[in-house]
């Protein structure tokens, strides 16, 4: 016999299968004749999924630095507001456990942040495997010497140009944002932007919402700097949820942030060989981006 609490923690692990759909609750009662199976070792869904990631996690691994292609709604690193569930399942995380089981290690590989990209951002960054490693790519970043090229899908009719600002944890509104024109507080924003495709919803009429596919390149790395460039533009991101509050037309829906690592290039560490990566973006992206080519603006090219 199984008590109440052993059956109840059969269910909430995902081992208990009525008919051939895994039972969601412990409260669902059971028809009669419904067939109940019970998996005593099939793999939490959670555990599915991580897997699922681990196996597209890692484009490149050595012994100085290994590069990921990192999926939208994972934390690069843990913060004090997630679950444990969550900090458990952060992309460094995730990370080291490919690699120590890769590597056969006892324990956590080591790993190294060199640089974060934001939760709901998909695509390619670099961790370090060791402390030189470390501080090599950091002076990269320090000197601007690192390739890092974004896709993303932008409110409006975006122009190609240069933003260059100096952003600061408050603007004012209670957001990170850039600090008045004539003053140099904070830490300096380039972004090159270059327009790839004029894009239209799928909505009807005069109101349809247009949009841009454009490519970022960042000379500078700061906290959410595309992001808050193109918003006060005035071309939020389409998915942005923070930085659109002066934005006023129509907002495209998608399921997250429309923002991509493209593209990263930087010098080995160890031997200084160029090292050159791109992915392509994940089904979510495309999928946005091939609704809002269902109707383009007409002199479109």
């Amino acid at each position: 016999s199984v008590s109440w609490s052993d059956a109840r923690r059969l269910i909430e692990t995902g081992k208990v299968l009525v008919g051939s759909a895994v039972a969601t609750s412990a409260r669902r009662r059971v028809l009669s004749g419904e067939l109940i199976e019970v998996r005593l070792h099939a793999p939490r869904p959670e555990t599915v999924r991580r897997r699922k990631l681990e196996g597209e996690l890692v484009v490149y691994a050595d012994a100085s630095v290994v590069v990921v292609n990192k999926p939208a709604g994972v934390s690069t690193i843990p913060y004090g507001d997630e679950d444990p569930a969550e900090q458990a399942a952060t992309l460094d995380a995730l990370v080291r456990e490919v690699l120590a089981r890769r590597d056969r290690l006892r324990g956590r590989a080591p790993l190294g942040v060199v640089q974060r990209l934001d939760k709901g951002t998909s695509g390619l960054l670099v961790f370090a495997r060791t402390l030189a490693a470390k501080k090599h790519l950091a002076q990269q970043l320090r000197v601007r010497a690192m390739h890092r090229q974004y896709l993303a899908i932008a409110h409006g009719a975006v122009a190609r140009g240069t933003y260059r600002s100096y952003l600061v944890e408050d603007r004012g509104d209670g957001l990170r944002g850039s600090a008045r024109e004539g003053r140099r507080e904070g830490q300096l924003a380039v972004t090159h932007v270059e327009p790839i495709e004029a894009l239209r919803g799928p909505e009807e009429g005069a109101g349809a919402a247009a949009a841009t596919l454009v490519a970022c390149r960042l000379e500078t790395g700061r906290t959410h700097q595309i992001r808050i460039h193109l918003a006060e533009a005035g071309h939020p991101l389409v998915g942005e949820a923070v930085y659109v509050r002066d934005y006023r037309g129509p907002k495209i829906p998608a399921p997250r942030l429309m923002l991509h690592a493209v593209e990263l290039g930087f010098d080995h560490p160890a031997d200084g060989r160029p090292m050159r990566f791109q992915a392509p973006p994940p089904p979510d992206f495309d999928e946005v981006l091939e609704r809002l080519r269902e109707r383009r603006p007409k002199d479109a090219t």
